[in-house]
């Protein structure tokens, strides 16, 4: 069993759902997009097909695209078949108006606090979980603060010069690296 031959036997048995994004090349992990809603129905067979037995959920993440219309939100799941040392990145994408994604938990007991971590930081709600609440952050916090919908930088603050830092009409200006030590 190699990556090639896990991707043909996936798009045999889901032909409308699995979309490869980076294919098996030996250089990188395959990737693959999926509807959000097939999440569950793939888990389960990657995991108990013999021929694949994806047995081990290793990441389970989320992301924000803000400039990606109707697919802000993704959840980003890492499997690894130790019996045939294959692994595969799956994404799944969501509206930021309806962040919701079904819970795997009930596939991969890991994936349990996974889900709360990513609702804690992406407030990706997952269908199902059997607890979801805050994991990291706060109860009473009412935002999700791994989102891209806040500047980077206090513009109010006074405390630094942006010279030291190559802005402010200094893009491309080398500074001299010596330090004098006196």
């Amino acid at each position: 069993m190699d990556h090639s031959t896990l991707l043909q036997l996936l798009s045999r048995q889901f032909p409308e759902h699995i979309h490869i994004l980076s294919p098996a090349d030996g250089k990188q992990m395959p990737t693959i997009e999926i509807p959000r809603e097939q999440i569950k129905p793939i888990l389960n067979f990657l995991k108990s097909d013999p021929q694949i037995s994806m047995s081990f959920l290793t990441d389970l993440c989320g992301v924000h695209f803000p400039d990606q219309a109707g697919k802000e939100l993704s959840v980003v799941y890492h499997l690894h078949s130790f019996i045939h040392n294959l692994r595969l990145r799956i994404k799944v994408f969501c509206p930021i108006e309806e962040p919701t994604v079904p819970s795997v938990t009930d596939i991969y007991a890991a994936a349990n606090w996974m889900e709360r971590e990513t609702y804690d930081f992406f407030g990706i709600l997952f269908e199902g979980h059997p607890d979801l609440r805050r994991i990291l952050n706060v109860d009473e916090m009412d935002y999700f603060p791994l989102r891209k919908e806040y500047p980077l930088e206090d513009s109010t603050r006074i405390d630094k010069d942006d010279r030291y830092f190559g802005r402010d009409g200094h893009e491309g200006v080398t500074f001299d690296k010596r330090v004098d030590r006196q």
